[in-house]
């Protein structure tokens, strides 16, 4: 019972300093009329009555039903947007009730799913039918998932004595994808899938069956006789034949994700933009790639073509981190057994050196085409790194930034 009591005497919203001021000042105004009188104490008593009337009503001022809109300028068709992009947010917001408000503070957060948060802070001064328009731009947004928080709205009475405030509640949420880069074409990817000693002209990698597989989206360039009418005219966009591939060998991507092969977390995002970026260019040129990727969890992707593959591996991309703890030699070993003879395999790792020189001599021995997407900084020995692989019969590339990627693969960026 005593223990019930204190309780709720605790839970008494304590007043603050700026009430007992004012509550002070109306009755020192009610005393001096009551025991002074007179036309001086009356226009005072009228002047703190009309003051605290005015005080009382902020209580009421409408600011905890404020009703509003969020909108988002650069997503009028999807939730998705490219890491490094920055979003445009505009919020109409509705206060009801009377009380004057000379202005109201926005505060509005947008939470990050690793736990991160960004805070957007602003002053809005509302029209005379209490409605006011906010807008910001959020810095160049990484990679990830991303939800909006609750608004806080908050108001002052004119003499800055009082606080009132409300939380608004506009749930949307949005993915933000990593970055890639068009790749016009990989001249070696066809040789290396046949062994880097292989020099013939591989037509057979790009050649088409007469079986159509099904429908795909209208690619500029494409030729009037592969438009597929029927599906054209059923759903009133451009659509294309899609005819089955000759069989590949085939073709997968590991991604290191140890986390103590990056020195830093851009390090990383350079290689899921990189995996990114040839996943895409793998989709369009209608290329089955499969992905190895271990860390907190074990992600394997079968190598097969179509859109289903490449939504699947850029949702794995959106929230893929650096937390692994086993190495690559031991991710492979684990992955062996999935791996055919005669398989191209693209390691991304900015590992290099002694440490990965027995990976690639025993993915030699297994008869797999092994290949090194190699994170590299400008203070790193490039040459000397690709001739030690070449001495192998291993291809590489050196990458110090994603607008190196469509050049070094024998391409220019589209």
């Amino acid at each position: 019972m005593r223990e019930s009591i204190v309780q709720k005497l605790t839970e008494i919203p304590r007043l603050s300093k700026q009430f007992w001021a004012v509550f002070v000042s109306f009755v020192g105004s009610l005393g001096f009329l009551l025991f002074q009188g007179g036309k001086l104490a009356l226009m005072l008593f009228v002047i703190m009555l009309v003051l605290s009337i005015y005080l009382l009503l902020g209580q009421w001022s409408g600011i905890k039903r404020t009703q509003g809109v969020r909108n988002l300028q650069n997503m009028e068709h999807s939730n998705m947007l490219e890491a490094g992009s920055t979003l445009g947010v505009s919020i109409q917001l509705q206060i009801p009730g009377f009380w004057p408000m000379p202005y109201i503070f926005v505060k509005d957060r947008l939470f990050h799913k690793n736990g991160s948060e960004l805070v957007f802070e602003a002053t809005m001064v509302p029209d005379w039918r209490r409605r006011g328009d906010l807008e910001y731009r959020t810095p160049s947004l990484r990679r990830g998932s991303y939800t909006f928080g609750a608004t806080e709205c908050v108001t002052e009475d004119i003499f800055g004595l009082f606080e009132h405030g409300g939380m608004l509640n506009l749930p949307h949420s949005f993915v933000v994808l990593p970055q890639t880069v068009p790749i016009r074409e990989w001249h070696q990817f066809h040789q290396m899938m046949k062994g880097t000693n292989h020099h013939s002209t591989t037509t057979r990698a790009v050649r088409e069956t007469t079986q159509i597989n099904g429908v795909r989206e209208y690619m500029y360039g494409d030729r009037l006789s592969r438009i597929h009418w029927n599906a054209t005219a059923k759903t009133g966009t451009w659509k294309s034949k899609e005819f089955e591939r000759e069989s590949l060998p085939k073709s997968y991507l590991v991604l290191d994700r140890q986390r103590k092969s990056y020195k830093d977390s851009e390090q990383f995002e350079l290689a899921v933009s990189i995996a990114a970026s040839l996943f895409m260019y793998g989709s369009s040129r209608s290329l089955a790639l499969g992905l190895v990727s271990t860390g907190s969890d074990d992600v394997y992707y079968e190598p097969r073509p179509g859109q289903n593959q490449l939504k699947a591996v850029q949702q794995h991309f959106i929230h893929v981190e650096a937390d692994g703890t086993y190495s690559l030699k031991q991710v492979l070993r684990e992955k062996a057994q999935n791996l055919v003879p005669g398989s191209f395999v693209a390691l991304i790792t900015p590992i290099h050196g002694e440490a990965l020189l027995p990976i690639f001599s025993w993915l030699k021995q297994l008869q797999l085409n092994p290949c090194h997407l190699w994170i590299c900084s400008e203070h790193d020995d490039k040459e000397k790194w690709l001739r030690q692989l070449h001495s192998l019969g291993v291809v590489g590339y050196a990458i110090g930034s994603l607008q190196e990627l469509p050049v070094v693969l024998g391409g220019r960026n589209g």
